[in-house]
This record gives structure tokens, C-alpha cells and sequence, in this order.
């Protein structure tokens, strides 16, 4: 084996967690390898030799170029939609392999991604890189720009930005079922009282159907009942799944995937829906055991 097949192969290694890194980072499949691509191309120019811990050093490349990739959104940005909804993870409901696990660590829901779209670029890396992966401020500031005490400041921030937010589910995933169960129920019957009962009068809905199709933003709990009725035309093709570990359910018509809803539920209620329905990112998503 010569050097640069080792080198590959220690890399291959390192590849899950790099990907969640980015993923954290950027909530999108196709940017997150990317910036994992753009990681393996530093390293196969670099002296590995001189690198002595090769799995911090790869992090920290991964979170620069995912930096330099969120500032540049900012920079350049597309035309804005009302609701962005990440990328999400899909898994049948007996649970997740592997490279899902390390995806899905600390409890990384849709709701958490979307608070961490609002954050600063570098609030966001200062966050992600230290209170999920364990990279010490002083590892962080040069990647940020500031000192170290500055990098513990803009972690600080965007902890209590998420802590505010209360993306954390009830932790029985039987109980968030029941509730996801009773709002299918309740939508296809057209039962308007049935689907007020299970969601919470705050409840917050994203669809974001991609540049096409736009997105909307529905916020209490009449408002977005008042659309759930009209999915009663989807609910019959509903399935249940695990969207980035918590319950949700896919939409398949014709063979094709049509929509993936992930819901946020807490004491038993729906405080949060996030529906992406955009075709081009979901024919990017991983579902083959919907074919089991």
C-alpha cells in the first residue's frame, strides 16, 4: 500500500464524523460533501506527516470551509424563501445505521437546524464545533478570527438562541407517535376539532417547496389546522419514519417521494411541522427502505 492509499484510507475513516460536522454546520446533503471533498483535497496537498492529530485538524478544515461557505450564502444570496427547511434524515422507524447515528447526534431535529440557520456564521461554528464535537475555544478562534475568549462568547450566544427556541421532542418517541398518529387520524377524517386537540395553539408550520414552488410560513394552531384539512388528500399515503430521529411520516405518489413532514412534539402536543417538498432535494434523499 503506498502513501496516498493510506492516507485515503485514514481519511475514509474520519469521513462520518466529517460529514456530520458539515451537515450541523450547513443543513444540506449536498454542501456538507462538499466541504468534506473540499477537506480530502487540503489533505492530499498537505504533509500529513507533520499533522498530529488528524482528526482534530480535518474538524477544523471542514468547519473553515463550511464557515467560508455559509458567509458566502450571505454574501450572495438566492432568492430568499419565507421557510427554509434543512435538509432531513430519513429512517425507517426500527432505527438508523451507522453513518445516520453519527448524522443524528445530539439529537440533531429539524427544529434544531432550522434556529441554527438564524444564527451568525460564526456564532453557528463557534456552537457546533465546540459544544457538539468538544473543540476547544483555542482551536476555534483562529478559524473565527477573534481570541479565544471571543469564540466562547459567540458559543454563548448561540446556545441561548437555542436553548430559547426549545427544539428538544418529549424524549418517548411512542408518545410522539401517538401524537403524529392522532394528527394523520384527524386529517384524513377532516376532523377540524380532532386536529386543534393535537396541536399546540402556538404551533409553528414551514413548507418549503423549493425555488419553484416557494415556501410558506403558517403560524397557531386554527391557522394550520385550517391547511391540515386539506391533507387529508396526502394522509391515505403516509408513512411513518424517523425524520432526524424523531417521529415524522414521507409522502410517496406514483412511486415518488412527495414530501417528508417532520414534527416537533412536546407534552403530547405538535408545538412545530416542518415539510420539505422541494424535488429536486428530495430526489437527493436516501429511501430505500421504503421498499422493504
Amino acid at each position: 500500500m503506498d502513501g496516498e492509499e493510506f492516507l485515503a484510507q485514514r481519511f475514509e475513516q474520519h469521513r462520518p464524523q466529517l460529514r456530520a460536522v458539515a451537515y450541523r454546520m450547513l443543513g444540506s446533503f449536498s454542501e456538507a460533501d462538499d466541504a468534506v471533498q473540499e477537506a480530502w483535497l487540503r489533505l492530499s496537498r498537505s504533509d500529513a506527516a507533520e499533522i498530529d492529530n488528524l482528526a482534530a485538524w480535518l474538524t477544523t478544515v471542514v468547519g473553515r470551509v463550511a464557515l467560508n461557505m455559509l458567509r458566502s450564502r450571505r454574501t450572495h444570496p438566492e432568492e430568499p424563501l419565507e421557510a427554509h427547511v434543512p435538509d432531513p434524515v430519513l429512517s425507517p422507524p426500527g432505527g438508523t445505521d451507522p453513518e445516520q447515528e453519527a448524522l443524528l447526534a445530539d439529537a440533531v431535529g429539524l427544529a434544531l437546524l432550522v434556529v441554527l440557520d438564524t444564527l451568525d456564521p460564526a456564532e453557528r461554528l463557534a456552537f457546533v464545533l465546540h459544544d457538539m464535537f468538544a473543540v476547544p475555544f483555542d482551536d476555534i478562534a483562529p478559524i473565527v478570527g477573534r481570541n479565544a475568549a471571543a469564540a466562547r462568547q459567540l458559543a454563548s450566544r448561540a446556545r441561548r438562541r437555542v436553548q430559547g427556541a426549545g427544539t428538544t421532542p418529549d424524549p418517548d418517541l411512542g408518545r410522539q407517535r401517538e401524537a403524529v398518529d392522532a394528527f394523520l387520524a384527524a386529517a384524513r377524517g377532516g376532523d377540524f376539532d380532532g386536529l386543534l386537540a393535537v396541536l399546540d395553539p402556538d404551533v409553528v408550520l414551514r413548507a418549503d417547496y423549493g425555488a419553484a414552488g416557494g415556501s410558506r410560513l403558517v403560524r397557531g394552531a386554527h391557522a394550520v389546522a385550517s391547511g391540515a384539512v386539506l391533507y387529508n388528500k396526502l394522509a391515505p399515503v403516509a408513512q411513518f419514519a424517523l425524520v432526524n430521529g424523531a417521529a415524522g411520516v414521507v409522502t410517496v405518489v406514483d412511486g415518488k417521494l412527495a414530501s417528508v413532514l417532520g414534527f416537533l412534539v412536546r407534552d403530547g402536543r405538535i408545538v412545530e411541522m416542518n415539510i420539505m417538498a422541494d424535488p429536486e432535494r428530495l430526489a437527493d434523499l436516501d429511501v430505500t427502505y421504503l421498499d422493504k
